[in-house]
């Protein structure tokens, strides 16, 4: 098994399934994943209003960063 902090976040949710899995049996993590865990407020307006002045380019940007990290 890779090391937790070197494995992709697809890998990451994989393996924390099966440790789930495998703690709580399938019927209790079928009851888990299924657990509604909104929020309050509305995501979208929100996320609108701290982007509404974010350029294209800043934008990329920022992706292009969180890649390199």
């Amino acid at each position: 098994m890779r090391g937790l902090d070197k494995m992709t976040d697809e890998q990451f949710e994989r393996h924390a399934l099966e440790v789930l899995g495998r703690e709580l049996g399938a019927d209790k993590l079928a009851r888990f994943l299924r657990l509604n865990r909104s929020g309050t407020g509305d995501y979208t307006t929100s996320r609108g209003a701290w982007q509404k002045d974010l350029t294209v380019d800043e934008t990329l940007d920022s992706i292009r960063q969180r890649r390199r990290s």
